[in-house]
């Protein structure tokens, strides 16, 4: 039997290990980002075309590369940052692998021109798919200029794989903000299609936080510090009242380098505790320098994930450090009694003096006196107020008032059996401004006000956007908003089902990532249209990532959430009335958008049951 074991052309090897360094555009922006970090420039340009899948150039004024270095730069395994195994628990540089450029070039058409800073001359090198197509001198500046082009050409599978232009670009942006945010000294700059997206000046961190993330953020942060002889923590942390719903400007920085890790996240959480609503998430930018040999980064080829020698006192410190800052700028609970409307008291002018009140009394009454009849009146107005309260046999009725059906179309219907006998009046009334409680006839039904709406707005959502027309309101005064670079590439993403839903948002053609709102869906009032629109990136981002829905129905979710009626809201009968109404009339009105119950019942022999029991 001949020998069938043999090795893998250079060029197939790269490629095998291109599918764990290089997953993305965003992929190949992290790598050589962080190479012209490594080449100690001072200003690096990242340009890209078509998202990255067409053209990715990161320009540095590095220390450059002779034509020697520029070659073997290539090969597999061919690094500058480490010369032995030793060097693995020493790791000062970004890089150390040896792998990213060698499988960059397995995978694109690659040119790169590098000159050292004391020549006058640099080298021009062409690879596609591993192989090198030429290499001469040539003019250019010092420092090294990369461009890939036409990534995973000759990879039709993985190209295919490939997002919209709109989602690749949010990587691309999210890894360059990781690099910018680790190094504030040095200048970086990004042009999608030659149009600018950041262009940042050497500053301190918080500056470069801002000037990524918007001016809002200036009013965000606290800082964060905590030093000790070879553990130290510094940086900024949100401020609660600004927490969101998704983990999103959440950044870990271990000697410069991005990192996940949820067990520090869970550190920074319990931090906070008690002091965020449910379901949101601080933001935070912490930098934690540690000696390299209390680490390990060689876990993963994207170098995302350390591992700590100590991660209980890593924690422990984290969460401490957290809780300091928190106390030093008093950012403690505050005790929030709520109290009912008609229990609030308002003190009269101070030109209106208080006055007893005045009580009238017949000298004449006798309580003991059984001979004298009652006012009928009296008798008649209070039976009228009882039987207004308690219509009918009271609350009393049947065991099923609520009974789901299936109708012609296959939609779910709920027919409740409201008290509507031509002498009855249905009770509707709102309780600790979070429930719906409606009189029926076998008891009392239970709505909750905010999960309700929520399936209301859903669905006529829905529709809106299946019939792709909405009404239009104008705004008198048109609403200038700011956004993050990410989320200005997501709004750009959703705008045309924006414009179904009745928004008319139009891009500043002066500012970057500012746009002027100038339409809202007809029937919205009193909403602020800036929170509205951050709020609707924010959900949508959360339904985003974390239920993978088509862009419709998450569209359809986020705007339903971010508008809806939320506890505390107080509620005249005519709009719980029609909360009811609508609610009856949706598809699924037992349940919300998570699945959770909307409606709940009481019926009169489960409340008999607990009077008896408590006799």
């Amino acid at each position: 039997m001949s020998d069938i074991i043999h090795l893998l052309p250079d060029s197939v090897a790269n490629q095998i290990a291109a599918g764990e360094v290089i997953q993305r555009p965003a992929s190949v922006v992290k790598e050589l980002l962080e190479n012209a970090v490594d080449a100690g420039a001072t200003r690096i340009d990242l340009r890209v075309k078509d998202a990255g899948k067409t053209l990715i150039q990161v320009t540095d004024n590095g220390c450059g590369m002779s034509e020697t270095d520029a070659r073997l730069a290539f090969e597999r395994h061919a690094t500058s940052k480490i010369f032995k195994a030793d060097d693995l628990f020493a790791i000062k540089t970004m890089g150390f692998r040896g792998e990213a450029l060698a499988s960059i070039a397995a995978i694109a058409q690659v040119e790169m021109k590098s000159r050292l800073t004391e020549e006058e001359l640099g080298t021009c090198l062409a690879i596609e798919g591993s192989q090198v197509k030429s290499q001469e001198v040539c003019q250019c500046p010092a420092g090294t200029t990369f461009m890939v082009k036409n990534l995973f050409y000759n990879v039709p599978a993985r190209r295919k794989f490939l997002k919209s232009d709109n989602v690749e670009m949010r990587n691309i942006i999210e890894e360059f903000q990781r690099v910018a945010l680790a190094y504030p000294n040095i200048a970086f700059n990004l042009l999608n299609d030659r149009k600018p997206v950041f262009q940042l000046q050497p500053s301190n961190l918080k500056q470069r936080i801002v000037a990524i993330f918007g001016h809002s953020f200036n009013q965000r942060l606290l800082p964060v510090e905590q030093k000790m002889e070879s553990l130290s923590f510094t940086g900024f942390i949100g401020k609660p009242e600004f927490a969101k719903k998704k983990r999103g400007e959440q950044y870990f920085f271990v000697n410069n380098r991005f990192m996940r890790h949820a067990y520090l996240n869970h550190a920074v959480d319990g931090a906070y505790e008690e002091l965020l609503p449910e379901k949101t998430y601080p933001s935070y930018f912490i930098f934690i320098t540690v000696d390299p040999k209390e680490i390990d980064i060689n876990i993963h080829p994207t170098k995302t994930e350390i591992k700590f020698q100590d991660e209980k006192l890593i924690y422990s410190v984290l969460r401490a450090s957290v809780k300091a800052a928190l106390g030093k700028f008093s950012i403690t609970p505050s005790m929030n009694f709520e109290v009912e409307p008609s229990f609030d008291f308002k003190p009269p002018p101070k030109d209106q003096p208080i006055k007893p009140p005045q009580i009238k009394i017949n000298p004449d009454y006798n309580p003991f006196e059984t001979g004298k009849p009652q006012s009928s009146a009296r008798q008649e107005s209070n039976r009228q107020n009882w039987e207004k309260l308690y219509p009918g046999n009271g609350f009393g009725v049947s065991a099923n008032p609520v009974t789901p059906t299936i109708d012609q179309n296959g939609n779910t219907q709920i027919e409740a059996d409201f008290d509507d006998s031509p002498d009855t009046e249905t009770i509707v009334f709102q309780l600790h401004r979070r429930y719906i409680v409606s009189q029926v006839k076998s008891g009392m039904m239970i709505i909750d006000q905010q999960r309700a709406h929520e399936r209301i707005l859903y669905e006529r959502y829905l529709t809106l956007l299946d019939k792709r027309k909405a009404l239009s309101q104008q705004e008198l005064f048109p609403v200038e908003i700011a956004l993050s670079a990410a989320d200005a590439e997501l709004l750009n993403e959703i705008s045309d089902d924006l414009r179904m839903l009745g928004f008319r948002i139009q891009p500043d053609q002066e500012k970057v990532f500012h746009y002027t709102v100038n339409g809202t869906p007809a029937g919205l009032t009193d909403m602020n249209i800036e929170e509205m629109i951050h709020g609707i990136i924010e959900n949508y981002k959360a339904n985003l990532i974390g239920l993978g829905a088509e862009k419709k129905v998450n569209l359809a979710r986020a705007m339903a959430k971010n508008l809806s009626l939320k506890k505390g809201k107080i509620l005249q009968e005519t709009e719980m009335k029609a909360i009811i109404d609508e609610l009856f009339a949706c598809r699924m009105p037992e349940i919300d958008l998570e699945g959770k119950p909307i409606i709940t019942m009481i019926s009169l022999a489960e409340l008999d049951q607990r009077f008896k029991t408590n006799i």
